[in-house]
């Protein structure tokens, strides 16, 4: 049951919770499951008609076509710490899985292609190719993920600080004393082109790692961007990749089911709209039609930090410091998200092959990256836009009708107000009436390496950084990441130093999500983390 009250007399007397949650992403959701495991009495309170947050998969074009909304990519999710918990729960409840083997791939200029999947020996031929020394190092790699991966797993699963953590930081000590420290440490801190030209001497190879720092916000030679390019290349060879079978909204659907069978409630269409703390012990949260709910022992937030502390909190005396720190925090880039319905997938030039694997990226030069980014924090709108292009129908047939497909196109990396356009062709305005020009750019890109990949086209649905921002407030300016992870956004520093561990500075309220660490992605880490902590 998705409770939606639609009177303000429904309650005569305040109804009282051990804990209500703000938002119904997948956060919120993985809080609220542990919490209501552990015989708690939650409610978690939905402004929009569907949960989810930015993992939501909708008929956008036409009857039969799913697309997910933002999120695409559920590896994160299958591999957390929540889902291993909880598999059998989830799995009871509907969670399907459809795995990849191809996981990504990048497209060149040349013609030619470089991807990575589930086998190692393919990838190194393909590598060897290249380059017979980078495809030795790339196997020295793959066989030193095993003894690096447990220490960053285990660091990204831990809060920040914690004596978890500290306890990670030992083990790796233990397994591999300074050396392995140093070798991890080096990598936390390395820029993606450092990282690389300390491994790999091949441009390629270079790109179709690097271009994963793009999915959040690191440029090539931006500090601390070198662990994710490291740890998803690593691990979807290791792992694979999955998606939603149907859709990315499977997660929500089993999560919301979960809880409701272990007697949480869910109120959708129900925004908050006030948050009263007295005393640090009673807690309020009050809804904008009136319905108020007492909080006996914790309110969790998967609000924003700045919408959160910017008119919803009440009656509170923040620090100078938090205040400071959460007004200085700094949105990521932008994105658009363009959704396309197709009679067939895209006929790429380097290889048929292409179309087998989830993700292709086309983003083709490290100074390319560069500049795509340069623009985009100058305001301008980059003339060649760094694309993941997202082919769930290869994988899951099932989100379409038979024989046509659905399209995923992420564009990373752009300005929330435009001040101009790279290329000169776009006047500048505001991105209602730029987004459809912005589009058939990146069309006009897919279809330099997928000639007649327009003639496939039968809709579209074009999201620009405003629009993803007004289906989502949390995403400011299109930040799809809740925030930059540049290092001095990130581990300890997230989202303001000396609040890393969840707790806010008004008693009793507490934040999850992506603004808190270990950030972005849909591995419902903060959630599930905060959870424990309150649970004992």
């Amino acid at each position: 049951m998705h409770t939606e009250i639609k009177s303000k007399h429904w309650w005569n007397e305040m109804a009282e919770f051990d804990a209500v949650v703000l938002g119904a992403g997948h956060n919120g959701l993985a809080a609220a499951v542990h919490l209501a495991a552990k015989g708690w009495k939650v409610a978690v309170v939905e402004a929009k008609t569907s949960a989810g947050g930015a993992v939501k998969t909708q008929e956008l074009i036409e009857p039969g076509f799913r697309h997910d909304l933002a999120a695409m990519n559920l590896s994160m999710f299958a591999g957390s710490a929540f889902h291993q918990t909880y598999a059998q729960e989830l799995a009871a409840h509907g969670l399907k899985f459809v795995p990849a083997s191809k996981c990504f791939a990048s497209v060149f200029p040349d013609g030619t292609h470089l991807g990575i999947g589930t086998d190692l020996s393919i990838n190194k031929a393909a590598i060897a190719a290249l380059s017979e020394k980078d495809a030795e190092s790339f196997a020295a790699m793959s066989d030193d993920f095993g003894a690096k991966a447990p220490h960053l797993f285990g660091l990204l699963g831990a809060p920040m600080p914690s004596f978890q953590s500290a306890k990670t930081v030992w083990k790796a000590w233990r397994a591999g004393g300074i050396p392995l420290l140093t070798d991890l440490l080096r990598l936390l801190l390395s820029s993606p082109r450092d990282f690389l030209d300390r491994h790999f001497d091949n441009e390629k190879l270079k790109v179709t790692m690097a271009t994963w720092g793009l999915h959040l916000d690191f440029p090539p030679d931006a500090s601390g961007g070198a662990l994710f390019p490291y740890l998803e290349t690593m691990a979807d060879q290791a792992f694979g990749m999955v998606i939603g079978e149907g859709g990315a909204d499977t997660i929500i659907k089993a999560m919301v089911s979960l809880l409701e069978s272990k007697r949480g409630e869910v109120f959708l269409n129900s925004p908050a709209t006030s948050v009263d703390v007295f005393s640090g012990t009673k807690k309020i949260v009050t809804l904008a039609d009136g319905r108020r709910l007492t909080a006996k022992r914790a309110i969790i937030s998967n609000i924003h930090p700045k919408l959160l502390f910017d008119g919803i909190v009440k009656n509170s005396q923040l620090p100078s410091k938090f205040v400071e720190g959460i007004k200085s925090y700094r949105s990521g880039p932008g994105a658009m998200m363009i959704h396309l319905t197709l009679d067939g997938l895209p006929d790429w030039i380097a290889s048929p092959d292409l179309k087998s694997y989830a993700y292709v990226h086309i983003a083709p030069t490290l100074s390319m990256m560069t500049k795509v980014y340069d623009d985009a924090i100058s305001g301008l709108l980059p003339q060649e836009p760094a694309l993941v292009v997202g082919q769930p129908t290869a994988l899951d047939p099932t989100r379409a009708p038979d024989g046509k497909h659905v399209l995923w196109v992420q564009v990373r990396v752009l300005p929330a107000e435009i001040k101009g356009d790279a290329a000169g062709e776009i006047a500048a305005g505001d991105w209602a009436s730029v987004k459809d020009a912005y589009a058939e750019r990146v069309i006009s890109i897919i279809e330099n390496y997928a000639p007649g990949f327009r003639s496939k086209i039968r809709g579209t649905s074009v999201w620009s950084p405003l629009d993803l921002q007004a289906e989502n407030p949390n995403l400011i300016g299109g930040d799809s990441l809740s925030g930059s992870h540049h290092l001095d956004q990130n581990f300890l520093f997230r989202p303001v130093a000396g609040y890393s561990r969840y707790k806010s500075p008004v008693g009793g309220l507490y934040m999850c999500g992506a603004a808190t660490w270990p950030g972005a992605g849909t591995g419902a880490g903060s959630g599930f983390m905060l959870a424990k902590m309150l649970a004992g």
